[in-house]
């Protein structure tokens, strides 16, 4: 084996390596563009369902609820887009406090946000009604 061999190896080696590193770079600035989901299998996040009605006189009643299982991005919006399809709610979850905050156009109790979190593998562990 001549040392021509040898620096080929190398040389192939080091392309692959430089392929493996930029599929993972591609990989991370995605996930960056994303939000960073790591609900739906690695797609993308789903779509914002965005609330009609942003006067937030509106919206008389004010929960607060801790949920389980919100662990990145897409969770927030999973758990936002649940609460938000109603068209009478308006939700903003904080990801780092892993709980919610609801704007309400009516009195919730805890069937109605059982309800909301039935089709999603979140639950919520306390509500609060904030006055």
């Amino acid at each position: 084996m001549g040392s021509g061999d040898l620096s080929m190896g190398n040389v192939i080696i080091s392309l692959v390596l430089l392929l493996l590193i930029a599929v993972a770079f591609a990989h991370i600035i995605k996930i960056v563009k994303t939000g960073g989901s790591c609900c739906g299998s690695g797609s993308d996040m789903a779509p914002k369902i965005k609330v009609a009605d942003r006067d937030r006189t509106h919206y008389p009643y004010k929960y607060r609820l801790k949920v389980e299982g919100m662990v990145c991005a897409g969770c927030v919006r999973n758990v936002e887009n649940a609460i938000n399809s109603d068209g009478e709610l308006w939700a903003v979850a904080d990801l780092g406090k892993k709980e919610v905050r609801v704007l309400a156009k009516r009195k919730m109790g805890l069937d109605d946000f059982l309800k909301l979190f039935e089709k999603t593998h979140y639950t919520f562990s306390d509500i609060e009604h904030i006055s």
